[in-house]
This record gives structure tokens, sequence and C-alpha cells, in this order.
């Protein structure tokens, strides 16, 4: 059995709550983002700085935003879509986990999409919720 960094994930945390400035971003990029430590089978970050891509969706101002969160395992099916990005990287969307973002959580810019899969993307989004 795997035990979770709680502590470690919290003192993190706490940090980019008090400390952290939020950093400019636009939809359809790709951040590396603070995710951290979660529960279950909730997508988690990794390493010391509990990272993971995660794809911007919709922005709704400059503090918030929907991610979904991103994984080289290549997986199939009506909750995933896969792509490539920077034309060596595939990716996988976890369109299963899409979660509200602070971007204070938000660390490094990585890449972005092409409008076409952007628009796949949200399609399939829409058919989760019908």
């Amino acid at each position: 059995m795997f035990l979770k960094s709680y502590n470690l994930w919290h003192k993190l945390k706490l940090f980019l709550n008090n400390e952290k400035q939020r950093v400019y971003f636009h939809e359809k990029e790709i951040w590396f983002c603070h995710l951290g430590e979660n529960v279950g089978f909730e997508q988690d970050g990794r390493g010391m700085s509990f990272l993971r891509p995660v794809l911007i969706l919709k922005k709704f101002n400059n503090q918030v935003f929907w991610a979904i969160p991103l994984t080289k395992t290549i997986k199939n099916g009506d909750y995933y879509y896969s792509f490539c990005f920077n034309k060596k990287l595939k990716s996988t969307a976890i369109l299963s986990q899409i979660r509200l973002i602070d971007a204070k959580r938000l660390k490094y810019k990585s890449g972005g999409l092409q409008t076409a899969e952007f628009t796949e993307i949200k399609e399939k989004i829409k058919h989760l919720l019908d």
C-alpha cells in the first residue's frame, strides 16, 4: 500500500495560497499545475511539487478556470481523449477528472492545443454531460 504525503502537500498548499502570485493564462494552453495529493482515484501531482500537466478548458476570469488533467498513459474510451502536442509527446486528457483550479496552482506553461483538437475535446465533454 502506497502512503500519501499529505503533510508535504499541505505545506506547499499554504505557500501557494498565501504567497504565490497568479500567472496569466489562456484556454487551450497546457500548464504544469500543483494538483496536490488527492483522495482515492483522483489524479495526483507528482514529485515534491505535486505537479501534473493540465489542459485549460475554460477560463472564467483571471483567477479560476476548468482544467483537465493529462497523463502519458494512452487510454481509450468515452472518458479520454488522446493527442500529440509539441509533435512528439503523446498525452491523454482524462475528461472525467475535470475540475475548477485557481491560477495560483499554475507553475509553468508547457504548450498548447490546436483549435481542431480543442474543439473535439469540448465536444466529448458535452457528450459526457448528456
